[in-house]
């Protein structure tokens, strides 16, 4: 009698997969494919909220620099407002007026507008004081000026005509 023969198989043959194997295959591989999907949309809802939460704070803390540029423009547009309501046809047409009056003996070197008071300030150049003077009372019967006067008178020793040169100020009314 000899031994039974003794079988060594270190490379076992792997038995095919079976239904309930590759049931279980299926569902971990189903299982893992939700999961994903599953974080993939809440990540999504997070950077949602996110976006969301920063366009919050936004709103209740401005940028500091975009609010001063806002506030600067929006100054600007008062002053230019400002300035465009002032009846600047008539004004100018009235000094034009009054020069044309005075032989255009008289011309106007600057005309100074400061919108919070309603008021010109004015500076010219005549021959003389006496036309300086007839300027300054012709513009005293305006109807778009009001209180018109002058402020001071210089004599320019140092040209040969020796014109005068006046400064005055004068308010203007509303336009109707």
């Amino acid at each position: 009698m000899s031994p039974p023969r003794l079988r060594i198989d270190f490379a076992k043959r792997h038995r095919p997969l079976s239904l309930a194997g590759g049931l279980l295959l299926l569902l971990g591989v189903g299982a893992a494919l939700a999961t994903y999907v599953e974080y993939r949309a809440l990540d999504s809802r997070l950077r949602g909220a996110e976006l969301r939460l920063e366009a919050a704070n936004h709103r209740s803390h401005p940028d500091s620099a975009q609010t001063l540029r806002t506030s600067a423009l929006a100054e600007e547009a008062g002053r230019t407002a400002e300035e465009l309501a002032a009846p600047w046809t008539a004004l100018l047409a009235e000094l034009e007026a009054a020069s044309r009056d005075s032989s255009d003996q008289v011309s106007l070197l600057s005309v100074e507008p400061d919108h919070a008071k309603h008021r010109l300030r004015i500076t010219g150049e005549s021959r003389s004081l006496p036309l300086a003077l007839a300027y300054v009372q012709r513009l005293q019967t305006s109807a778009v000026l009001r209180y018109p006067m002058l402020e001071s008178h210089e004599v320019k020793t140092d040209d040969a005509q020796r014109p005068v040169r006046f400064a005055m100020t004068a308010d203007w009314k509303e336009a109707p």
